[in-house]
């Protein structure tokens, strides 16, 4: 009796392990047994798997230092946002002004043209100039120089004189200014030109 149940336990293991094996070995030969991919080539010609993770976002308390800078940066993205277009009016006027200039040497015509000129930009101009604040004003000047390759000092004492130059560069130091500083895109200005590249992209300068 203890032999013929034995041997009946040991029946029921052996069907139920078989019919578990017989599903395993049907599960590896199925039509989905086969997972797809993304493959990764090594330089030495290697191909394994490669998957990607999801995207992990990560927050963090801004420090001091940057939230200062980007202050800094936000005050003159909008700044340049708002003098660009006076630059790239000032570099227009001043290419036209020049090319009525060329071969004329009288010294009353040249100043004819340069206040024909002159009366048109204050007409069009002076009000909204006026509305800038002094920083707005440092970021104008420093995107003229980009524009035309010349400081405002410079500007204003080929078109007016010395003494008009002199005059206003000392009315600029005055309110924290300076009509000679220049534009470095490399280093000193590399904010302002990433910025500006963006500007341009959106006014349709750059293509």
């Amino acid at each position: 009796m203890k032999t013929s149940v034995l041997h009946t336990v040991i029946l029921l293991v052996v069907l139920v392990f078989s019919s578990t094996t017989n599903k395993l070995i049907a599960q590896t030969h199925g039509v989905l047994d086969t997972v797809k991919v993304y493959a990764f080539i090594t330089p030495a010609g290697d191909t394994i798997p490669q998957s990607y993770l999801p995207d992990v976002l990560v927050y963090a308390k801004l420090t001091k230092k940057w939230k200062n800078y980007w202050a800094d940066w936000t005050r003159l993205r909008n700044a340049i946002y708002v003098t660009y277009p006076y630059a790239k009016a000032a570099s227009r006027i001043m290419n036209d002004i020049n090319h009525r200039l060329v071969n004329v040497t009288d010294s009353k015509t040249r100043k004819a043209i340069i206040h024909s000129r002159e009366k048109e930009l204050k007409k069009e101009f002076t009000e909204k100039l006026t509305q800038l604040s002094v920083y707005q004003g440092k970021v104008l000047m420093k995107l003229i120089y980009r524009e035309t390759g010349n400081n405002c000092y410079e500007i204003i004492e080929d078109y007016k004189g010395f003494i008009n130059a002199a005059f206003w560069q000392t009315l600029a130091v005055l309110f924290g200014s300076n009509l000679k500083q220049k534009y470095d895109a490399v280093e000193k200005d590399a904010d302002m030109e990433k910025i500006v590249r963006d500007v341009e992209r959106m006014y349709g300068y750059r293509i």
